[in-house]
């Protein structure tokens, strides 16, 4: 069964609202009650992502701002991807380092900003620092940059390692994501091009959704080549843009879903 936020994600437009008849009508039509609709909408309001105008299917919904630095961070994830897999994005051998320096007595704000790392593909290599190899201090909140310090490297010695593939193989493992991407050739070879185009389209985007969630975007020159997850994003692009070419129902995803 395809994820009640998922319906609703697919609909939310990055400015202005969406219906609450519309979500709740596609979801009864995916075979989605109401009732876990509206507990996903509760959570993505308890998490501050959206908010609701109005009650029931005559009521809206619209990203807030929070919500909108989301989906922000989830649209250059996943142009990212499409850009490594075309070799648009070459990796220029800089290592970014960050340290957070927040104090114990705000242990609130120091917590939120190791998730939101974590979250962004950062790995831990000392208590408080972590490394990626991309700039990742875009996608963090405003807030966050009184307790960040940072810095670029062009040599990285971790635990003995100097060499960057082997960094990059000791600090991200690659078999979660291989798993996560296996799972997500499977959703595809499922892919029916009998079903409505709108069942496609959200089958496909939760499963790349559910793919990107153990995939911290490491550039391809710090992986084994030939890199299995290319090769399934570039299937799962062919499954979309077909069912995208057949849909003639409201858009989904639109502006920021195809890359």
């Amino acid at each position: 069964m395809i994820a009640p936020r998922t319906i609703i994600e697919a609909f939310l437009p990055l400015d202005g609202d969406v219906s609450l008849a519309v979500i709740y009508d596609t979801a009864n039509q995916l075979g989605v009650d109401d009732q876990p609709v509206r507990l996903a909408l509760r959570r993505l309001i308890g998490s501050g992502d959206i908010e609701q105008r109005g009650r029931g299917r005559s009521g809206a919904i619209f990203l807030t701002d929070e919500g909108q630095r989301r989906v922000h961070r989830d649209r250059v994830g996943l142009n990212l991807a499409f850009e490594q897999d075309a070799g648009r994005a070459p990796w220029n051998g800089h290592w970014h380092l960050m340290a957070i320096s927040a104090p114990e007595s705000e242990r609130a704000i120091r917590d939120s900003l190791r998730r939101d790392l974590l979250g962004l593909g950062a790995a831990p290599i000392s208590t408080g620092l972590y490394a990626s190899p991309h700039d990742l201090t875009g996608l963090l909140s405003s807030d966050a940059t009184p307790y960040l310090v940072t810095a670029v490297a062009e040599q990285l010695a971790i635990r003995g390692l100097t060499g960057s593939r082997e960094i990059a193989s000791s600090l991200w493992d690659a078999a979660p994501t291989l798993d996560a991407y296996a799972a997500l050739g499977t959703e595809i070879e499922r892919d029916d091009a009998s079903l409505p185009a709108l069942v496609r389209q959200l089958r496909l985007a939760d499963a790349l959704d559910r793919a990107l969630r153990d995939d911290p975007l490491i550039p391809p020159e710090l992986r084994d080549t030939p890199w299995p997850p290319t090769e399934v994003r570039r299937q799962w692009l062919i499954h979309w843009n077909d069912a995208a070419s057949q849909a003639d129902t409201a858009s989904v995803y639109e502006g920021w879903l195809i890359p």
